[in-house]
């Protein structure tokens, strides 16, 4: 995105898009789901590979979406993700959520998962949003709240990777507490009328154990966010090694569990 943004901790690595393609308007999206209607427009800001925006276009088949991100390289992946779907009514383009090139009152919803924490001024990024909305429509944002997740059992080293996660996340400018922020951000951009609530995604059984643990394990190691440890003096290659094998030791535990919490917002713009 802009100057104003944050620099994207995660960035796009295998690992990475292993979570972001797991992602669903269902598992991600669903205090926002029951307020759409077939013919809305809508807006996802920050799509990635576009799997939560897919879902999105299936659920407004007399209107239609619009996925932006400012990683144009994503994008591909994402028209990918629409074409495998059969969709026609979704389109991808680069945005900057702090400038986005749409007329006022453009949408009926407006939506931005795990964007807010990375961006250089949220505020002024849901004004923005604030702005493209039609009057009657929302703004709907998601975020997580990284100090708030909990585990069980506590293997050694687990605290360490929150620490580090914590330490490489807020050099980049962004807020890794940010889940509990957006009511408090919204209030800032003039946002009326907020209703502000919480939900969690909860990995326990064998197989989720084993797909969260292996790739924050990988990130750890192979990832941009790997790289900005190392390189902004946070660790390292020696202790990140050590935080993956942490992952990999919790992900064997049989009592394993492992709660993210995420904040939520819905704005509703007066008609």
């Amino acid at each position: 995105m802009s100057k104003e943004s944050a620099v994207y901790t995660h960035g796009h690595h295998e690992s990475v898009l292993r979570s972001h393609t797991w992602r669903t308007a269902a598992n991600s999206a669903a205090y926002l789901l029951d307020r759409i209607e077939p013919h809305m427009r809508i807006l996802d800001i920050g799509c990635g590979p576009g799997t939560i925006t897919a879902d999105l276009a299936a659920l407004v088949p007399d209107g239609g979406v619009t996925g932006v991100d400012h990683a144009p390289d994503i994008l591909d992946r994402a028209r990918a993700t629409a074409a495998e779907r059969g969709l026609d009514n979704v389109e991808f383009a680069v945005a900057d959520v702090h400038a986005l090139d749409c007329p006022d009152d453009t949408f009926h919803v407006v939506h931005a998962h795990q964007v807010l924490q990375h961006v250089g001024d949220p505020v002024r990024a849901l004004r923005e949003m604030y702005r493209v909305t039609k009057p009657g429509g929302f703004i709907a944002a998601r975020d997580a709240d990284y100090p708030a997740m909990v585990w069980f059992p506590p293997v050694p080293g687990m605290d360490e990777w929150l620490d580090l996660y914590l330490r490489v996340a807020r050099a980049n400018g962004g807020a890794p507490d940010a889940g509990r922020r957006l009511k408090s951000w919204a209030l800032q951009a003039g946002c009326p009328d907020i209703t502000a609530s919480s939900s969690t995604w909860c990995f326990a059984d064998p197989a989720e154990r084993a797909w969260w643990s292996g790739l924050w394990a990988d990130r750890t190691l192979a990832s941009a966010y790997a790289d900005r440890a190392v390189a902004g003096g946070h660790a390292t290659p020696e202790e990140l090694h050590a935080v993956s094998n942490a992952w990999r030791r919790w992900g064997g535990h049989e009592d394993g569990w492992f709660s993210v919490q995420h904040g939520e917002i819905l704005c509703r713009k007066p008609a």
